[in-house]
């Protein structure tokens, strides 16, 4: 669902991709070229107008031989004992509905690429796959509700209610809701980010 993200966010991720695609010297024709989006969604995404998906960003970031993090560089919780307060609906959100998720980005912005933490919802038979990430990459995933099955390279786990799987993600992987809609609590830790 394109909606109007009004998160500080999603209006940053406006800017950098802006800022990005301009010092690139790249059109938003010559983009959408790379990236295989079209020229309109990429116009209303730099206008803030319209919440990338998954599969967006990660072509988008292959397009501009960028990562995910380049895209947040900037911006910075605030300095203090509480950091940062965002409320429900501020939370920055990333419907993935080709994969039939949302993706709910818990983590501080100056934390992604070394950690991200992400809180997923998967309708009835959805499906998140993931490229390999950098080496050592591992993923701590725990099941808030519902059953999914966890695939890294060749291996394979069911996991209930409850269970804490950690798997290989310098592997293809994947999040399954085989059984019906689940929900999870993902996170990453990138150990080639790592000072």
């Amino acid at each position: 669902m394109a909606g109007r993200p009004d998160s500080e966010i999603s209006r940053h991720l406006a800017d950098r991709l802006r800022a990005i695609r301009k010092d690139q010297s790249l059109s938003l024709d010559r983009l959408a070229e790379l990236s295989g989006l079209s020229r309109s969604m990429l116009s209303q995404i730099e206008r803030g107008e319209s919440s990338p998906t998954v599969a967006s960003l990660w072509a988008l970031t292959e397009a501009l031989s960028i990562d995910f993090a380049q895209l947040l560089d900037g911006a910075r919780s605030a300095p203090g004992p509480i950091r940062e307060v965002l409320r429900r609906d501020r939370v920055p959100v990333i419907d993935a509905y080709r994969e039939g998720c949302r993706i709910r980005i818990l983590g501080a912005l100056e934390d992604v690429g070394s950690v991200e933490i992400y809180q997923i919802a998967f309708e009835p038979g959805a499906t998140l796959v993931s490229a390999p990430h950098g080496v050592g990459c591992v993923e701590h995933l725990t099941v808030l509700s519902g059953t999914v099955t966890v695939t890294s390279g060749d291996a394979r786990e069911q996991a209930l209610v409850g269970d804490v799987v950690r798997y290989a993600a310098d592997l293809p992987h994947a999040i399954e809701a085989e059984e019906g809609a689940a929900e999870v609590l993902l996170i990453v830790m990138d150990a080639s980010a790592a000072p």
